[in-house]
């Protein structure tokens, strides 16, 4: 089967050629029949089976048909939702290039760049808009965009969108678009939460499944190297000296396990670019436009980052950190070995990954082969002992530094033994003995090795004695105080508060022979 035996018009079959498409893949013979139909479809397909051409084609196709040629009032019939920006981009390059020969117009919105060139083309009226969840709610909630006339809706990459944690801004769009439509389903996998998307805003789709999430490319040679994980960099230096390798997709775990990556391999003189969420836009298009143009020859990417990154002819792939999903295995590997040609999918697996080799091996069938043939290998049936976990000393006040939990009072911090008592004369503080006023405390300072002179104190009479010169005034003192009861230690207070006299205010004499104040 070609693409003519699809009842394709003349523009579209041009576009294709020049694009070097023949033979439609068994996704692209399956759905493009019954899209131009008009029907539903509901796709599982992985990566790299040709799923764009499968949905861009009937749409460009069915608008054609549907818009007049000098179409000046434009409005959106056709919505494309994508989880990446990458996706959102790469979507839109096919569009472009299938609609060459067509009187068709679109754009691509994304969220982390200005929005502003966004609006003017918007404003000028478009009729495919390929989009993220994100930009596409904000513009929504502006006023910018209008979804009333959307004709033909497309959700492409339903279980990644469900990953990202992007299923409920779906919801919120799919409530914004009108109820009688086509709409198009594709996703790779197909758990509970998308089936059920998909029963909601299906009616009556075919469905179409090629090449379940399980199998891998045929033509893919997987290869695993057993490796400690503080040697995976020094291995990943070793290979890359092979000129063989001429572009390589790096895959880890974590964002600034990609740094570090890239940040070591730029060090060993190989040109090396990460590409994942944190990294801005012009960053991340800057990076994959030198991986596709061959300016650098490795690019160290996320799982969610590498979403819909399409480059030809990529000869390898390398899992510097297995996947703890089985299925992310299949679409990392799926970037190579696209179209009909071969590529090499190499994995690094140390003692902590064995488990999560263990998944892979059972969801793909079958055993990937093992590479000895390196100086870091370790044996996976005897493998080196985990590293142990060094424990933190309790801390105590929070987690501000400094503030750990000190040691008992007869307790030596550097040794488990108590302290002995070298002092004999040292008062014993470590029973609830009473601690000595702050006066006695300066004096045992002042007159060490002295007699120290006892304080005098009249104990019958504690209130001075007056002198005759000031009488009033220490009698008014003196009625603070009350004499002891019988039994009861000290003074008591009769009350915190005194009557003083007070001063009386001196008037000050009227101002006189001053002139009016300016």
């Amino acid at each position: 089967m070609t693409f003519k035996d699809l009842n394709l018009i003349e523009p579209i079959q041009k576009a294709l050629a020049e694009e070097g498409y023949e033979t439609p893949t068994p996704i692209q013979s399956q759905a493009i029949p019954h899209a131009l139909k008009g029907r539903d479809v509901l796709g599982c397909a992985q990566t790299g089976t040709g799923k764009t051409a499968a949905f861009a084609v009937p749409i460009l196709q069915n608008l054609h048909a549907l818009l007049p040629e000098n179409n000046r009032h434009r409005k959106i019939k056709t919505l494309i939702l994508t989880p990446t920006r990458e996706l959102a981009i790469q979507i839109g390059d096919s569009f472009k290039a299938y609609s060459r020969h067509l009187h068709v117009r679109g754009t691509v919105i994304f969220g982390g760049v200005s929005q502003k060139p966004q609006e003017t083309i918007l404003k000028k009226g478009i009729d495919i808009l390929v989009a993220t969840p994100g930009r596409l709610l904000d513009l929504m909630g502006q006023g910018i965009i209008s979804l009333a006339d959307v004709e033909i809706f497309v959700l492409d990459e339903a279980d990644r969108m469900l990953d990202m944690g992007f299923i409920h801004d779906v919801r919120k769009v799919i409530r914004e678009l009108p109820p009688r439509r086509q709409t198009l389903f594709f996703s790779a996998t197909m758990p509970k939460e998308i089936a059920r998307l998909a029963s909601d805003i299906l009616t009556d789709p075919v469905k179409v499944a090629v090449t379940p999430v399980s199998s891998t490319a045929e033509k893919v040679e997987q290869v695993v190297y057993f490796v400690e994980k503080k040697k995976k960099k020094k291995l990943l230096v070793e290979l890359l000296k092979d000129p063989a390798i001429v572009s390589a997709l790096v895959f880890t775990r974590t964002k600034h396990g990609a740094n570090r990556v890239a940040r070591d391999l730029s060090r060993a003189g190989v040109e090396a670019m990460a590409i994942h969420g944190n990294k801005s836009q012009t960053a991340r298009q800057k990076a994959l436009g030198s991986f596709k143009e061959g300016k650098i020859r490795v690019l160290v990417a996320t799982d969610i980052a590498a979403r819909g990154i399409d480059v030809e002819e990529l000869s390898h792939v390398i899992n510097f950190d297995l996947p703890n999903i089985p299925e992310t295995y299949v679409h990392r590997i799926g970037r190579t070995g696209r179209a009909g040609l071969s590529g090499i999918a190499l994995s690094f697996c140390d003692v902590e990954e064995i488990a999560y080799l263990h998944d892979i091996q059972k969801l793909i069938g079958k055993k990937v082969p093992m590479n000895v043939d390196h100086p870091y290998h370790y044996d996976p049936h005897n493998p080196p002992p985990l590293p142990p976990k060094q424990e933190r000393p309790p801390r105590r006040g929070g987690n501000r530094p400094g503030h750990q939990q000190r040691p008992g009072r007869n307790q030596n911090p550097r040794s488990e033994n108590p302290r002995k008592q070298t002092n004999t004369n040292r008062p014993d503080r470590s029973k609830n003995t009473r601690k000595p006023p702050a006066e006695e405390r300066r004096n045992n300072r002042r007159y060490s090795g002295q007699q120290r002179p006892q304080k005098q104190r009249n104990k019958q009479n504690p209130v001075p004695a007056s002198n005759g010169k000031n009488d009033g005034e220490d009698k008014q003192w003196s009625s603070i105080f009350l004499k002891p009861k019988s039994g009861s230690k000290g003074f008591v207070i009769k009350s915190d508060r005194y009557d003083k006299p007070k001063k009386k205010k001196r008037k000050r004499p009227p101002r006189q022979g001053r002139g009016k104040k300016c």
